[in-house]
């Protein structure tokens, strides 16, 4: 199939805006601030910004590239640089029931080239603004947050602890973990759907500089997204603290004292001194009285979803007209959501273009069944092993086998040449440094980390209720959760063995021979 039968962004802004709408989502609202805060506040930015040089802009860079010389979605990409490799693509667009047919087809026709629903609907006119309304809106209403945010009492509590380092974060190795994996989240690698996205541009298009370019957007939102966070999360910790401080007159009442003798400076001195002086009377109220600290308000970390949900939710019930603010937030994470899903769902699409029309319901009935678990009581519950443990593991692990795939198996010349078809020129010396030495060293470093962390962590635990307590406290995960965490961690990385077994198998019943240029003559015929 020619080049030119394949249907094609009108324009270079229309793939940005796109690919600006997948990569900045709920993510960037909440899982990154969620982590600076985890990881000390400055603490986890440097990590971050490393990553995103080391990782995340060569490797966004590189899925353009594969999308935008191959032409095809993330599974016939793959499979075309090797038949055994159809499961990269398989293992994060849409499980491993989508790359059989694919695999099937990428081995006996050469120049498949599978047409995207999002052909027929997203490269269209009258549809495009969509894309514009959801990779736009969502600035508006962060940067009206950000206003308001910065004139509440105390926002600069939360500023100022976002951009203060923790620096012995720097030598916890969860911490580069974390920041590595939500570069790849947020950017949307290894997933799929940037493969699928790039594979719509026009063959010189210059997809270098997007990759800068979106990658830049994309961490610089969620920068701003965390000041924004972090300044309503500083009005927040502010509002706790002074209403403990408020306490205070509990003590000048019961051990009448002079009205202005206990501040926010001298409490705690006043708390041991009463203890001591009068441990009998003290007893009494004690259960009443809290040591009062700004800073222990501020490292109290909300487990997942609660950044979001639970710490806007109450910051936004103080502010003056908290109904609009409400509005505006929310309908903001529904746009967010709905930006980032669009990539997602064009990923798995792809491979069901020639499924059979039963075959996509079946799908779409797994995936409701699916979504209606997390919509139940236990729904948190569910979602947070999905968070904790349905990204982290398989992200590096797909993102490793993509980087040496392409340096070592494809060929790092070879891809030079690719792109140098593209661009008419070859790329710099730090992509391919990045390539073929840094990125794929880092991953497999930080991949060992993974694994040992999580042989010596112990019994996986999350954040749970206590209706005693009456605040949330670190539980244990029973043996039925931590058998799912298992089966989560690798059941996210199977489709690639599978894959390849299946087309060995294949291969070896139709008498194919296994030749290490197919790949080659593929996609030189592209």
């Amino acid at each position: 199939m020619e080049k030119e039968s394949r249907p094609s962004w009108d324009n270079p802004m229309q793939f940005i805006l796109a690919c600006v709408s997948y990569a900045v989502g709920l993510g960037n609202v909440w899982r990154f601030p969620y982590l600076c805060q985890m990881h000390g506040g400055g603490g986890f930015m440097i990590p971050y910004l490393v990553m995103l040089v080391l990782e995340g802009i060569p490797l966004f860079c590189m899925e353009l590239a594969i999308g935008q010389k191959m032409r095809l979605g993330s599974i016939g990409a793959w499979s075309a640089i090797s038949p055994y490799l159809g499961g990269v693509g398989g293992c994060r667009s849409g499980g491993c029931i989508l790359w059989i047919k694919p695999t099937l087809e990428s081995l006996s026709i050469i120049n498949t080239a599978p047409e995207l629903v999002m052909s027929h609907y997203l490269i269209n006119d009258s549809d495009l603004q969509v894309v514009y309304f959801t990779a736009t809106f969502p600035y508006l209403v962060l940067l009206v947050y950000l206003i308001r945010g910065v004139t509440l009492h105390g926002a600069l509590n939360g500023v100022k602890y976002m951009f203060t380092p923790k620096l012995e974060q720097l030598a916890n190795p969860q911490t580069w973990i974390n920041a590595a994996t939500q570069i790849f989240f947020s950017l949307g690698l290894g997933f799929g759907s940037l493969i699928a996205f790039s594979s719509y541009n026009h063959h010189n298009n210059d997809f270098e500089k997007q990759a800068i370019a979106v990658s830049l957007i994309n961490s610089g939102t969620s920068i701003f997204a965390s000041v924004v966070t972090f300044s309503i999360y500083g009005f927040k910790a502010t509002y706790n603290y002074e209403n403990c401080l408020e306490r205070s007159l509990l003590l000048i009442n019961t051990f009448d004292l002079a009205e202005e003798s206990i501040h926010k400076q001298n409490i705690s001195f006043w708390i041991s001194e009463l203890n001591q002086t009068h441990p009998d009377q003290f007893g009494l109220i004690s259960s009443r009285v809290e040591h009062c600290s700004l800073e222990q308000e501020l490292d109290t970390a909300v487990e997942g979803t609660g950044l979001a949900f639970i710490v806007y939710s109450e910051a936004i019930t103080n502010m003056p007209a908290a109904q609009l603010w409400s509005v505006l937030y929310f309908f903001m994470l529904l746009l967010l959501g709905m930006g980032s899903m669009l990539g997602n769902v064009m990923a798995i699409i792809t491979p069901l273009r020639d499924f059979k029309p039963l075959a996509r319901s079946l799908v779409c009935a797994f995936c409701l069944l699916l979504g209606i678990g997390f919509t139940t009581p236990a729904g948190n519950y569910w979602f947070t092993m999905f968070n904790e443990y349905g990204a982290t593991f398989s992200l590096l692990f797909i993102v490793l086998i993509e980087v040496f795939t392409v340096s070592y198996i494809y060929g790092l010349k070879r891809f030079e040449k690719d792109v140098e078809d593209m661009l008419g020129r070859r790329p710099g010396w730090y992509w391919k440094v990045m390539w073929a030495a840094v990125s794929p060293l880092l991953l497999i470093s930080l991949f060992i980390f993974y694994i040992i962390n999580y042989i010596q962590g112990g019994v996986p635990t999350y954040q749970a209720w206590d209706k005693e307590k009456g605040r949330l406290v670190v539980t244990e995960y029973p043996v039925f959760g931590q058998a799912f965490i298992g089966v989560l961690l690798v059941s996210s990385v199977s489709c690639i063995p599978l894959a390849a077994l299946y087309a060995f198998c294949t291969r070896h019943q139709r008498g194919v021979p296994v030749r290490k240029g197919s790949a080659r003559s593929r996609t030189s015929s592209v």
